[in-house]
């Protein structure tokens, strides 16, 4: 069988079911991010505390990633996405229904587990059966889906908050994702380049310890964390703030300002070439410079100022996330695809441990603590571009004698 080709049927089915994947996997994700101060009223938590129904669903994607990856080469690509998209979106309809604050927790893991299904193995399958002039059409429309299920989950579960409750706006959440996940079944082609492989564990755990001995690599992953754990208390505990007094925002005008998200499809874009121009390490210093200026100008009380300022921040964050996650390959040396697993890994790993521990400096010290700790996430971000620097040029130069 031959590869799918861009202008075919099996390529716009291809897009369309991935893109739906994609939606449905970020909608699920990121819904309960716009409602934590409802969720923190509701079960009587902290903000901190709330913020749970987030890191641990990111920490248990982050580490699903690793392991899913390897049972789709003996499953399949296809059944395990398909399980992964139909189980997450009915634990989505669950979770509306959580008695206890603890229920809606383990609830939450298990989703983070399951849809670990999709980011893990969706490039993958990309990869091996679309035709390599039509991939970088094929991923960037896949990316898209991403992006815009990040983006409207957060707008959609506002606004129906803001109407109705957090519960009804988490179940047509996981109503849309069930009908997108169907939609992701009957369009999406069955592999015809796959070759199942015998599960080996072993091997697995060696390889991903290897990763580690890469120069380089350390940084990278640590550079993840850091931007998703700066980018994340933002958006975790601006909610919070714009509810109360003195802006009094409603849920669905808190909803909307993740439409900046946009500024970071350009952003990725955009500094990415200028990476490849003037340096991955000078862009990606610049880029966590732009993050940190933003946070600084959150901390304005003039509403305008603090939308600017996020959306200042979202610019830098995307684009050191695009400049860095794709130096991974460039750096690994074996198991480029394993590397970028990792690499993931950490990032949502910052995503976990940045969104709660911002959210105890929230409780002490109010925005300005959120905004120190991303002071502080960004200065190391800066010392490891560094020296990630200084190892890359190392490593070039020895190729080169």
């Amino acid at each position: 069988m031959g590869y799918i080709k861009r202008g075919t049927a099996s390529f716009k089915k291809t897009n369309l079911a991935l893109f739906a994947g994609g939606f449905n996997t970020f909608a699920i994700l990121w819904s309960t991010q716009p409602l934590l101060p409802d969720i923190a009223r509701e079960y009587h938590v902290s903000p901190a505390v709330s913020s749970l129904t987030l890191s641990s669903t990111t920490i248990a994607l982050a580490v699903s990633m690793l392991l899913t990856g390897s049972l789709s080469e003996v499953y399949g690509r296809k059944p395990v996405m398909t399980i992964s998209l139909v189980a997450s979106s009915i634990l989505a309809i669950l979770t509306a229904f959580s008695p206890s604050f603890h229920l809606l927790l383990l609830l939450r893991i298990l989703q983070g587990i399951v849809l670990g299904g999709l980011p893990a193995i969706a490039m993958a399958y990309l990869g091996e059966e679309i035709e390599p002039k039509s991939l970088g059409m094929a991923m960037g429309l896949y990316i898209s889906g991403n992006s815009i299920g990040g983006m409207g989950g957060r707008i959609i579960s506002g606004v129906l908050t803001d109407y109705f409750s957090w519960r009804v706006a988490i179940v047509v959440i996981g109503i849309v994702s069930l009908l997108a996940s169907l939609l992701f079944w009957f369009m999406l082609p069955k592999s015809t380049h796959f070759h199942a492989r015998k599960l080996e564990i072993g091997k697995l755990s060696s390889s991903l310890i290897s990763q580690f001995k890469e120069p380089g690599l350390f940084y990278l992953f640590g550079i993840g964390f850091l931007l998703m754990g700066s980018f994340v208390s933002l958006y975790n505990y601006i909610g919070f703030q714009l509810t109360a007094p003195p802006y009094s925002l409603s849920q669905t005008l808190v909803g909307f300002i993740f439409i900046v998200y946009l500024v970071g499809t350009f952003s990725s874009t955009w500094m990415g070439m200028l990476a490849d121009k003037h340096g991955r390490r000078k862009i990606l210093q610049f880029s966590i410079g732009i993050l940190l200026i933003g946070a600084l100008i959150t901390l304005n009380t003039n509403l305008w100022f603090k939308i600017i300022g996020i959306a200042i921040l979202t610019f830098g964050f995307f684009a050191g996330h695009s400049i860095a996650s794709g130096w991974v390959g460039k750096l690994a040396s074996h198991d480029k695809a394993q590397a970028s697993a990792l690499y993931l890994f950490f990032y949502y790993t910052g995503s976990s441990i940045g969104g709660t521990l911002s959210g105890t400096f929230y409780s002490h010290f109010g925005w300005i603590g959120v905004v120190g700790m991303i002071i502080v996430f960004a200065i190391i971000g800066v010392l490891f571009s560094i020296r990630l620097g200084l190892i890359a040029k190392r490593k070039f130069q020895l190729r080169n004698v």
